[in-house]
């Protein structure tokens, strides 16, 4: 019967599976199962397609088309180092040192690189503020920028995004924000800075030449969970024209939190100055007012001061003078405002320009006293002499005070008489 023909034309054998690639077998045996289903009289039967088609195996390429490693690989495996162990049984097992299918090594140091970088957010784009800002990108960190003033141009030479709108900037979330304006205008732009669109622990750097007055300010304006380090560069665009090393660079880490990524923060941040070369010293802001009073603002004040006298170089300058000269230049490069703010928040400036005019007075009272003995010895210690009583004498000690011979009072001995 026709039923009993089924089972015999689906019967597969496994080692006759027919060649995907070839039709050298003839038609398929699927194919002669439908034709000869199609012939029959019985058209109403309907053969059951199995699902899932038995899955056959691709045949093995040819030995021709196998790959081989060229000999010189080979050859080269025999000078590679190889480790031998013992098995339990004696054999030897040589095991050859493969390549690593990835660097690891080159990924976690790019990681290491990636987190040494900081998007620091330059509040003042000043002069200062630009000067800081080169060495910032040349080191990989991503600048932001803000100031009253339009410093766009600039901002896009140095590689930073500037911004003219505070909350701009502070919704890009930097990692720092860096206070960079002038000491007396400090509070103010602080007070435009919308602090909530900020992140919760966000660190606050000043660069300011006085410490205490922004400590006090930061510690109260900003939220608890901000980060705090006051920071003073004990130089500036002309004293570090030729770089950085060397100078030194004061910092108080004033409020830092206890995590570790705060404290890794904080770390990256100072590690700038430190990679140019700068000399770390930590110190209180109370001390350091104490020191940049009798450094930083005598130094502006004498250099101010010799500004006022026009000096001008001359053909025989000495060392000194040329000092001098260099002096004014880099004490009068620095807006007035600067000079100011050193005067007005630091409560060491007044005592010490108390200090400069006892100073000053204790010079001339010096060379005034000297030039006095001199004129006492030479009008009191000679022989005696009478009072003046005539022109000449009258005459006679301020042509001494100028430098002048003056012809001598007239005495027995030098007085000629004539007899007529």
């Amino acid at each position: 019967m026709f039923w009993n023909r089924i089972p015999r034309v689906f019967k597969f054998s496994p080692e006759r599976s027919p060649d995907p690639n070839t039709n050298t077998r003839g038609p398929e045996p699927e194919e002669t199962a439908l034709k000869m289903l199609s012939s029959s009289t019985a058209s109403s039967l309907r053969l059951h397609q199995p699902t899932r088609p038995h899955r056959r195996r691709p045949p093995s390429p040819p030995a021709s088309h196998q790959f081989r490693p060229p000999a010189s690989s080979v050859a080269s495996r025999r000078h590679l180092p190889s480790l031998r162990t013992r098995r339990a049984g004696g054999g030897t097992i040589r095991a050859i040192d493969a390549a690593q299918p990835f660097d690891y090594e080159s990924r976690a140091a790019g990681l290491l690189e990636e987190r040494q970088r900081l998007k620091i957010a330059i509040v003042g784009f000043g002069n200062f503020g630009q000067f800081l800002a080169r060495t910032f990108a040349r080191q990989g960190h991503t600048l932001l920028a803000h100031s009253r003033s339009d410093y766009s141009a600039a901002a896009a030479s140095l590689g930073a995004s500037y911004f003219q709108d505070p909350h701009d900037l502070c919704e890009c979330h930097p990692d720092v924000v860096l206070l960079a304006t002038s000491i007396l205008s400090a509070e103010a732009v602080l007070r435009t800075l919308p602090l909530h669109r900020l992140r919760r622990n966000t660190l606050f750097v000043d660069v300011l030449s006085v410490k205490e007055f922004p400590k006090n300010l930061l510690l109260t304006s900003l939220p608890e969970d901000f980060d705090v380090i006051c920071t003073h560069p004990m130089f500036g665009p002309e004293s570090a024209r030729d770089g950085w090393d060397g100078l030194p660079f004061v910092f108080d880490r004033v409020r830092v939190g206890d995590s570790p990524a705060r404290r890794a923060r904080a770390d990256v941040f100072l590690n700038i100055f430190e990679r140019e070369g700068c000399r770390m010293v930590e110190m209180p802001c109370a001390d350091h007012d104490a020191h940049a009073a009798e450094t930083q603002f005598l130094t502006h004040t004498v250099g101010r001061m010799l500004a006022t006298l026009d000096l001008q170089p001359t053909p025989i300058d000495t060392k000194g003078y040329e000092t001098l000269l260099r002096l004014v230049d880099n004490t009068c490069s620095d807006s007035f405002d600067l000079y100011n703010g050193l005067f007005m928040y630091n409560k060491n400036s007044t005592e010490l320009l108390n200090r400069l005019e006892s100073a000053m007075d204790s010079v001339k009272k010096r060379l005034f006293d000297g030039l006095h003995e001199v004129l006492r010895k030479q009008l009191f210690e000679g022989k005696a002499s009478p009072p003046p009583n005539n022109k000449a004498d009258v005459h006679r000690k301020p042509l001494l005070l100028e430098g002048k011979a003056s012809p001598a009072p007239p005495t027995p001995n030098n007085t000629a008489v004539h007899l007529k």
